[in-house]
């Protein structure tokens, strides 16, 4: 039997439904995310929370011409299933798949591919005020939750929309949390706002004075100016939005879908910056994700028991422990040993691990919150004053802070440590959140230091070299299972390198995870009679001269692997070394991400093999280097050269 969900294959049929219809869609709405989620994992407690809120969306906007953005994008679940990608949802995250994350390639309906918080009220400014010279009718709605309100970026756009002279509708999707608790003093003002009184006012005085707003014209703004000047006289006598140019209304409750639908109607058409603080529950119409929604933010496979409320997390990564748990796990035995070690995190405390050093260490664990900028300049002001500040950071949000590693960091010589989690490939989240350039941009800056462990002891080796350091570092590491020791781990040593196998036909030249797939690599090889050097680099800078002196000693083919960028990684920096040092590195070859295309969303295991840099695609480069040497050989004994031949 089909339900009401398979019935809607456009926008348009969600506009065809009834009240009652609409509160029945919500419901099958939740049922299939969950369904999926926890097949597949993803983005739950968000989306579940904003459904309600995505349907009166677009019952009352025609987003086939009007403009939707969102923030954060990993609360686009129910806009997929509204917008054409219901039957293709059980894909979502595997290869070829529906996306996690609003994706321009998969829909005319998702404005921007976007997985970084901050960015959409400036896009929409940007579009605002596009259309407006280009003298489209348009109307234009930034969505903004999980604590991305409290972003620089995010206030910067609300400066610039606060100037417009049309329509924009800014919602502020407010549930408390961002992937963890809301942080700072914003999120505590919008706190006192958050009671469900309120709720009854606001609805109240809406249903007063939304009857009296005509279509357009000016009265549309005076009858908002009284609508928010009369919730505004019991709610704060200085809203900061209204400082900043909006009209702002709310609190209102996110989930009273004939209410909201009504203040959606009633503003879509104001020809002034509107701001809608909507309050929701993240993890709403399930009690379990409701319970806990930071441990349901970005779940991995799990199963609901019969009784549906005992959680039982699946892995599909299959057992042992993370990059990042070993990396809390050596932080906090650091800080043991260490008063002065302080660890920051950007909103991110659970997916840094730094949620576990926070209970064990609560006044040296800061959360600034999503504002990794922020929290470079903390810490190096932190580090400025004699303490050693450790930044525990996705590789993709990094890039956000570079101008604040370079100047108050690097610039100024500063001992901070940048510990780089999901540095490479991140499997199911996709493009959007892969760590392929922290290597490229940070090995340009002087004196920065840059590290890679390839085991779980040498994490905790990098991590304790880092901290006797006089000047910044970064140690980066996978989205992945750490491989079982390779045996003990010697101390790090400024640039030196350390020999894992030993062979005569081909050396490999491996950086960071990246070693475990080269040492499997070897192993095969051996089995047919090939023997591979393999060097865990353990540093791309500075990088080891002597490892590169042997590497192009013998002339056997050379072969560097990394889990980033072929365009100026490691790989790059070891050319680059080689040409200085006046060595020939015809039988280099460089494996790593590719420089001319996106990997999309999938396994991490799969994008290893997709960007040839597994196991079995080092091995196959490594017997197509060796055949093509030994086909080489044969035609040097042959005869003479040809002109090409003796050019080359």
């Amino acid at each position: 039997m089909g339900t009401l969900l398979d019935t809607i294959h456009t926008p348009q049929d969600v506009r065809a439904l009834t009240a009652g219809q609409l509160t029945h869609l919500a419901e099958e709405i939740r049922e299939r995310i969950i369904a999926v989620v926890s097949k597949n994992g993803g983005h739950l407690s968000s989306n579940l929370g904003v459904t309600e809120l995505t349907i009166a969306l677009h019952y009352c906007f025609d987003f086939t011409r009007d403009r939707l953005l969102w923030d954060v994008g990993h609360q686009c679940y129910p806009h997929k299933l509204l917008t054409g990608r219901h039957g293709s949802f059980a894909t979502l995250r595997t290869r070829s798949g529906v996306s996690g994350f609003p994706d321009i390639h998969e829909s005319p309906f998702d404005l921007f591919s976007v997985g970084h918080a901050g960015t959409s009220i400036a896009t929409a400014v940007g579009m605002a005020r596009g259309d407006q010279l280009l003298e489209r009718d348009t109307r234009v709605v930034a969505l903004v939750g999980d604590a991305s309100i409290f972003n620089g970026v995010a206030f910067e756009g609300l400066n610039q929309a606060g100037l417009l002279k049309r329509q924009l509708l800014v919602i502020l999707n407010d549930n408390e949390w961002g992937i963890a608790p809301t942080q700072g003093g914003m999120a505590n003002y919008l706190a006192k706002f958050r009671t469900s009184g309120m709720y009854e006012e606001v609805k109240e005085k809406a249903k007063r004075f939304l009857p009296r707003v005509p279509v357009v014209g000016k009265s549309v703004y005076d009858a908002l100016d009284h609508l928010k000047e009369g919730i505004k006289a019991t709610v704060s006598p200085h809203q900061i939005f209204e400082q900043l140019g909006f009209v702002y209304v709310g609190p209102t409750d996110g989930h009273d879908l004939p209410h909201l639908i009504e203040m959606l109607d009633g503003f879509k058409d104001v020809q002034h910056p509107v701001l809608l603080h909507v309050h929701t529950d993240k993890g709403r119409g399930c009690a379990w994700a409701c319970a806990e929604p930071g441990r349901f933010h970005s779940p991995k496979p799990f199963r609901v028991s019969s009784d549906g409320v005992t959680i039982e997390s699946g892995s599909e990564s299959g057992s042992g422990k993370s990059w990042t748990e070993a990396f809390a796990d050596a932080l906090i035995e650091r800080a043991r040993r260490d008063d002065r070690l302080v660890a920051l995190t950007a909103a991110m405390p659970d997916g840094t691990g730094l949620n576990r050093f926070a209970e064990v260490f609560p006044d040296r664990c800061l959360d600034v919150g999503i504002a990794e900028s922020a929290t470079v300049d903390i810490a190096a002001g932190m580090c400025k004053t004699g303490l050693k500040p450790v930044v525990a950071v996705y590789s993709t949000f990094l890039q956000r802070a570079f101008d604040q590693v370079f100047q108050e960091v690097a610039l100024q010589e500063l001992p901070v440590t940048f510990c780089i989690d999901r540095a490479g490939l991140v499997g199911g989240d996709g493009a959007v959140h892969h760590g392929f350039l922290d290597v490229t941009y940070l090995r340009g800056l002087p004196g920065m230091v840059l590290m890679a462990p390839a085991d779980e002891p040498e994490i905790d080796q990098a991590l304790q070299f880092a901290l006797t350091l006089d000047r910044p570092c970064a140690i980066r590491y996978a989205r992945d299972k750490v491989p079982e020791p390779f045996g003990d781990a010697p101390p790090f040593v400024l640039g030196q390198s350390r020999m894992m196998r030993r062979g005569n036909d081909a050396v490999v030249l491996a950086y960071g995870s990246s070693v475990s797939q080269a040492i499997e690599a070897a192993d095969s090889l051996a089995a047919e009679d090939l023997f591979v050097s393999v060097v865990n680099a353990r540093f791309a800078q500075p990088l080891d001269e002597t490892m590169v002196r042997d590497a192009f000693a013998t002339g056997v083919p050379v072969v560097t692997v990394e889990d980033h960028s072929i365009v100026g990684g490691f790989g790059s920096a070891v050319l680059e070394k080689a040409q200085e040092l006046g060595l020939d590195t015809r039988p280099m070859i460089r494996l790593g991400m590719p420089a001319d295309r996106f990997i999309p969303h999938g396994s991490r295991a799969g994008q290893l093999a997709e960007a040839g840099i597994d196991a079995d695609a080092i091995a196959r480069t490594l017997r197509n280097a060796l055949a093509d040497d030994e086909a080489d050989d044969n035609r040097s004994t042959a005869g003479p050269p040809s002109t090409m031949q003796s050019l080359t």
